[in-house]
């Protein structure tokens, strides 16, 4: 059987360790010198030192483990790294500070120190409050009833009814919350499986499922969490529907509730970085240049600060938004071969993070990379970036598969293999009816491609130009922007009419833009 670094848990625990979270481990193991703490350390060296997990080398590394035995030695050595990992980082985290905290008051209790317990929850109820952790409070609040229920700590007068008008305060809010998180989770699954709305019904289904599921008197929440998933359910329904001007305002909320209030910018630092990749998507959506060179500026000093390294997590995910971004930027100047400079660090970065990179990540970074280099002419590589799309998973994000296949189309079309274009007309249309994802600008682009290789040279351009005007056409339709979106078809065949190259006639656009922006 071929190894899999991936189907490992543990070994991928290992894998993601730095040097000091290693270091600390050993002397956090270290303290017991007991036969079984021995055998995980031999355990972990070996592991470490591993390249892919193989359990038949692995055993053969260890000859005093025996194979009934590894198990078990596994799940210890597991349990263990997490309980180093969770002193190492214990300070990083307002969740992990809290929990701390309750567990010291829950001892405090059990050796029947009521009133030191209560002390500590108190103060616990008061730093919960400040970073907006209700759902902690909620345990706290819990703690508190059990201790007064159980025993008379004549710790105040009137404690029990104060205790549970708290309690019916923090749910409504844990409820709300609850409510609005749930609504913006699903909300965005719809957009991984499907991406944009493909028809009328399309958006009215996703109106509707918004309108039904929003909890009454959602807009007038002031809580940061409330206000922050909020945002999420209108920015995710604003793209979903491509209404880019309605996603950049709730984007730009998104960004500025953490502008507000700083503090939360460190306890939800992954919805702060999730913010701002949005935020950069609107204005690239809306060729706001000026807005997105500032934001995107932003977001790297920010990339920079100790914050943003603090964890893997965070680390890898500016990553992705800003390199993301940086290709955005090149396809939004027609700066294609410029932007071919990125990919080979961008493909360095992927294969050094690819424990913790998603498919969906991958598969958007291919088309990307994929659109760069046909931009910039380079075909046959352009093919190989769309075969890792093609030859994926077809369960995930049904747009983008389709236009994959569009632009593999397209590539032919470059490269001149009229031999295969007219099976590959037949496959794609199949694939993208099947999708529901044909609009009026893919079925004229179709007819196109059929008429088109059967055309000599000299008849071609008055084929292309009726094309070209045909699309034009569609290009304020909300239900035909999709498409362009995903593939600046208008653009590739002005390269066409005009014979220029691609990158020529974007930066054209762009240069009209910027000065019709500032006339």
């Amino acid at each position: 059987m071929m190894p899999n670094r991936f189907t490992d848990t543990l070994f991928q625990l290992i894998k993601s360790l730095e040097k000091a979270e290693k270091r600390n481990f050993k002397l956090y193991i270290k303290r017991s010198s007991g036969n079984e703490h021995l055998k995980i350390i031999e355990l972990f060296d070996a592991l470490d030192k591993l390249e892919d997990y193989d359990e038949t080398i692995l055993l053969k590394k260890m000859p005093s483990i025996k194979k009934p035995q590894l198990s078990n030695i596994k799940v210890h050595l597991y349990k263990q790294l997490l309980s180093s990992l969770r002193l190492l980082k214990s300070t990083e985290s307002i969740d992990m500070q809290l929990n701390e905290q309750l567990d010291f008051a829950r001892i405090l209790y059990n050796k029947g120190l009521y009133v030191q317990s209560l002390k500590i929850l108190e103060k616990l109820k008061e730093i919960a409050k400040t970073h907006y952790k209700f759902n902690f409070l909620t345990q706290v609040i819990s703690w508190e009833k059990k201790i007064e229920t159980l025993h008379i700590t004549r710790t105040m007068q009137n404690r029990g009814e104060q205790l549970s008008l708290e309690a019916i305060e923090v749910n409504i809010r844990v409820d709300n919350v609850a409510k609005l998180s749930n609504l913006a989770l699903r909300l965005y699954s719809w957009y991984i499986k499907n991406g944009h709305a493909r028809n009328e019904k399309d958006e009215k289904d996703v109106k509707a499922f918004l309108e039904h599921n929003l909890p009454q008197g959602a807009h007038n929440q002031t809580g940061f969490y409330e206000r922050l998933y909020l945002y999420q359910c209108y920015c995710w329904y604003a793209f979903i529907r491509q209404d880019f001007l309605m996603y950049y305002r709730y984007a730009q909320k998104w960004v500025d509730i953490f502008y507000e209030q700083p503090l939360m910018i460190k306890v939800e630092t992954g919805y702060y970085i999730k913010g701002m990749h949005n935020l950069l998507n609107a204005h690239f959506d809306l060729r706001n240049y000026q807005a997105f060179e500032k934001v995107l500026k932003d977001f790297e000093a920010f990339s920079t600060t100790e914050l943003s390294n603090q964890h893997d997590n965070h680390r890898i995910q500016t990553f992705v938004y800003i390199s993301a971004s940086k290709i955005n930027m090149h396809f939004m100047l027609g700066t294609f071969a410029e932007g071919l400079t990125l990919v080979k660090g961008i493909d360095e970065k992927l294969e050094e993070y690819s424990l913790y990179i998603d498919n969906h990540r991958l598969l958007v970074f291919n088309y990307k990379i994929a659109n760069l280099y046909f931009g910039a002419g380079q075909f046959e590589t352009t093919i190989d970036y769309l075969q890792k799309i093609i030859n994926g998973n077809v369960e995930m994000r049904n747009d983008l598969q389709c236009y994959a296949r569009l632009l593999h189309l397209m590539t032919h079309y470059e490269l001149g293999n009229f031999d295969i274009i007219e099976s590959l007309i037949k496959s794609v249309y199949r694939f993208m009816a099947k999708m529901e994802n044909l609009t009026i600008v893919e079925e004229a682009m179709f007819k196109f491609l059929r008429n088109s290789f059967h055309v000599s040279r000299q008849k071609l351009k008055p084929e292309l130009e009726k094309f070209l005007a045909s699309i034009k056409k569609l290009e304020r339709n909300r239900y035909q922007t999709r498409s362009f979106a995903y593939l600046d078809i208008i653009s590739w065949v002005e390269s066409k009419v005009y014979e220029k190259p691609l990158s020529e006639i974007i930066a054209a656009k762009c240069l009209e833009r910027k000065t019709r922006h500032y006339s």
